[in-house]
């Protein structure tokens, strides 16, 4: 979460504050909806929304698209049909806070819609442009939020960080998995990976 999120218990609406100082307004999901209904924000625009601030989101280049296709072809595959293994869907976290993963895995008795963190098995991010930014404040995010696992792989050199066993001061385990090696879902076994037996192959 934004640990400079400033809840208002008055009638005033809720602040953030950015790193020179200055306040700036908090929206909720509620209000970033009705905007996009209204046409203030185009339903194209690609952002998340942490602790009520906009975050907009680089464009995705064309290694994220492969990987992301390669691995979506082979989740939707083989994991279990229990389960879901949604791609870039929309994950709400509180009424200030969604992200949007590249893969969301959660029970198929969830439905699609009323998904919410505590739902969620496991989020994947694929990351090129963003790199920093889904091994960064995104991890913390998921962590403050209770999501038990997440994987950020580097579209480029296909390294997998793998977050797990999420304890009071975040994920206590963190690893890096190279693409030679299979993943396994702590807790959805029937989702696994190795990216190079998908015939990916890192960036020379």
């Amino acid at each position: 979460m934004n640990e400079r999120f400033v809840h208002s218990f008055s009638n005033q609406p809720a602040t953030t504050q950015a790193a020179e100082g200055m306040l700036r307004r908090a929206w909720t999901i509620t209000e970033i909806e009705a905007m996009q209904r209204a046409g203030i924000i185009d339903e194209d625009e690609r952002f998340e929304l942490i602790g009520g601030e906009v975050v907009p989101m680089q464009a995705k280049g064309g290694r994220h698209e492969i990987v992301k296709v390669e691995l979506n072809w082979h989740f939707q595959t083989t994991a279990s049909r229990e389960l879901w293994v949604a791609p870039e869907t929309t994950l709400r976290l509180d009424e200030r806070t969604f992200l949007e993963p590249d893969f969301c895995v959660y029970p198929r008795s969830v439905f699609p819609g009323d998904l919410r963190g505590h739902h969620v098995l496991l989020a994947i991010e694929v990351a090129d442009t963003s790199l920093a930014y889904d091994r960064g404040r995104k991890i913390g995010v998921y962590a403050a939020f209770g999501i038990p696992e997440v994987w950020v792989i580097d579209a480029n050199t296909l390294v997998t960080r793998v977050h797990r066993q999420l304890g009071a001061e975040g994920f206590r385990t963190v690893f890096e998995a190279q693409p030679s090696e299979e993943i396994v879902a702590q807790r959805a076994d029937s989702v696994a990976m190795c990216l190079e037996r998908l015939g990916l192959k890192p960036l020379s």
